[in-house]
């Protein structure tokens, strides 16, 4: 993306050296994210955006370019990284907005769909080296996705000076890590049992540590694990044993884990599709509307692109036909067995056993349909007094609802044995009457 192409949004997130905006594309009106340190300080922000640049997958966060750029008139210039915008924020969040704990459902899907990015960041030989509950983003369709790769290690970004360099958040690193050993796939693993123990608790997995120096000691010297949910399934448990072993080489790889009983029945039930490779696209987005009306700077506010109408509604109503299929939403009318209506709108009909013979109708109870009206859809117009009336040249609907000109609307078959439009009175709309149409004939 140009720098010129892009307008900057409200800032919805920071970090030590980066702060996050919404941003909207000018010709597109595309929504994404953007992260934005200075120039000086945008090492991280680079090996991120090289990383990123070179992955593609449905369970990493998608990378839609870079520049280098002032934020406002006469400032200093900027790194910028576009990327995918995820609406409800990050995996830590939804905990948070949860009460403090998922449901173990909702951490099978998410552990399911973290394990999808670690399968193939491993298999591309890219180590994560900071997965934790800040780093999954949940984006489009609530898919869990792998973010933030300032920290990351690959072949193309290793460098011999930063081999025996510690990445990472302390809470969440392995063994091996704490002791400044070689930082491989094996600890993204260990790190992603803390992240299933981080979901079910809302807690980091050493609660008791105070500091960060502690937390290192215990994790490289000890022979303790983190405490497994008391809650959590045979199955979870059984899952954070294989990430959650002291030794690396004992430990569960991804692609094996993604094959266990804790997550597999998610991976059945929600495989990757196109649509979750992607941003949202409209400026019509909720959340990101809402991001704007919360800024302070009117300089920040979007110029939105105009929609035409018909291809809004068209995307909104589909391609699907109404179901006229028989269920319980459906309610039963019977005719007036043929005979004339009086003038007070009272049936003729001698016969008054409900289970005599006479010709049936269905109409559906929503709300919408039941005024004949749609200045009034008060519940005096009741289903029960709608009575359909065979005439010598079709047939004609009549309501007893007092002040209704319903009764006037006909259907008249044609010579050919068909139906012709309905005649219905100039100001008359009636939604009923055009559900009754399609079932009558």
């Amino acid at each position: 993306m140009r720098a010129s192409g892009w307008r900057r949004g409200r800032t919805i997130g920071r970090g030590a050296s980066a702060a996050v905006s919404l941003a909207t594309s000018v010709s597109s009106g595309e929504v994404f994210a953007v992260k934005s340190s200075e120039l000086s300080r945008s090492r991280h922000l680079q090996r991120e955006q090289r990383i990123l640049s070179a992955l593609d997958s449905p369970f990493v966060v998608s990378y839609f370019g870079f520049d280098v750029a002032a934020q406002t008139p006469g400032a200093g210039l900027c790194y910028n990284l576009f990327m995918e915008y995820a609406p409800r924020g990050s995996l830590s969040d939804e905990i948070r907005k949860q009460g403090g704990r998922l449901h173990e459902l909702a951490i099978r899907s998410y552990a399911c769909d973290i394990l999808g990015g670690l399968a193939y960041l491993h298999s591309n030989g890219v180590v994560h080296c900071d997965l934790k509950s800040q780093n999954v983003l949940i984006c489009s369709g609530g898919r869990a996705k792998v973010a933030d790769f300032g920290c990351a290690r690959s072949p193309e970004e290793e460098d011999e000076d930063e081999r025996g360099f510690m990445r990472g958040t302390p809470m969440f690193m392995a063994p091996e890590v704490a002791r400044g050993e070689e930082q491989s796939p094996p600890a993204d693993i260990w790190a992603l049992g803390c992240t299933v123990i981080e979901m079910a608790t809302g807690r980091p997995p050493w609660p008791l540590v105070s500091d960060a120096l502690s937390a290192l000691h215990q994790i490289a010297f000890s022979t303790d694990v983190p405490e497994f949910p008391s809650w959590i399934s045979e199955e979870g448990r059984d899952f954070l044993s294989r990430c959650l072993r002291r030794d690396p080489l004992e430990r569960w790889t991804a692609e094996q884990l993604f094959h266990h009983p804790f997550v597999v029945a998610s991976r059945v039930a929600n495989p990757p599709s196109k649509s979750d490779w992607i941003s949202p696209k409209s400026t019509l987005d909720q959340a990101f509307l809402q991001s704007l009306s919360d800024g302070d700077d009117d300089d920040q506010v979007l110029d939105l692109p105009e929609e035409d109408p018909f291809e809004r509604m068209q995307s909104l109503i589909g391609d699907a036909a109404p179901n006229w299929t028989w269920d319980e939403t459906w309610a039963t009318v019977r005719s007036n067995g043929g005979f004339p209506m009086t003038e007070d709108g009272r049936s003729t009909n001698p016969i008054t056993d409900s289970s005599s013979s006479s010709e049936q109708l269905v109409l559906s109870r929503n709300p919408m349909e039941t005024g004949h009206d749609r200045g009034d859809r008060s519940s005096d117009h009741n289903l029960s007094e709608t009575n359909v009336v065979p005439m010598a040249e079709g047939r004609i609907l009549t309501c007893r609802t007092n002040n209704c000109n319903f009764g006037e609307c006909q259907l008249l078959h044609d010579e050919q044995g068909g139906t012709r439009p309905p005649q219905v009175p100039f100001g008359h709309r009636t939604p009923i009457f055009l559900s009754i149409c399609d079932v009558l004939f």
